[in-house]
């Protein structure tokens, strides 16, 4: 089993800045893909930003890119996500996931992740 618990979530105004922290802990791979998705108020779980499980690749969502920087500390255990230049639509609760086995086609696919956190919240305001 793996768990995950999301942290820095809060309220900013536009333009401003959040970085969230994701603690993976229990027992995990060295390959593993990592996620974060949102889910805006009424709407979908979304994509928006991964590490492959191998090669330190990163993907973004052309809503985020050059905005949002996802990145991980070197024992593959915490998760963050440093969002810069928060607009209204950026409002979502925010979850990480975790996955041993996905491939890389199917990294943006939240039903193919085994592993999520609670979700934090993040609301910027206009």
């Amino acid at each position: 089993q793996v768990q995950l618990v999301e942290s820095g979530g809060g309220l900013v105004q536009t333009g401003g800045s959040l970085r969230l922290s994701c603690s993976i802990s229990g027992r995990t791979s060295y390959s593993a893909a990592m996620a974060w998705f949102r889910q805006p108020p009424g709407k979908e779980r979304e994509f928006v930003a991964c590490f492959a499980r191998t090669g330190g690749y990163t993907y973004y969502a052309d809503s985020v890119k050059g905005r949002f920087t996802i990145s991980r500390d070197s024992a593959k255990k915490t998760l963050f996500l440093q969002m810069n230049s928060l607009k209204p639509e950026d409002t979502a609760v925010y979850y990480c996931a975790y996955d041993e086995r996905i491939i890389t086609s199917s990294l943006r696919q939240p039903a193919q992740y085994d592993y999520w956190g609670q979700g934090t919240q993040v609301t910027v305001s206009s």
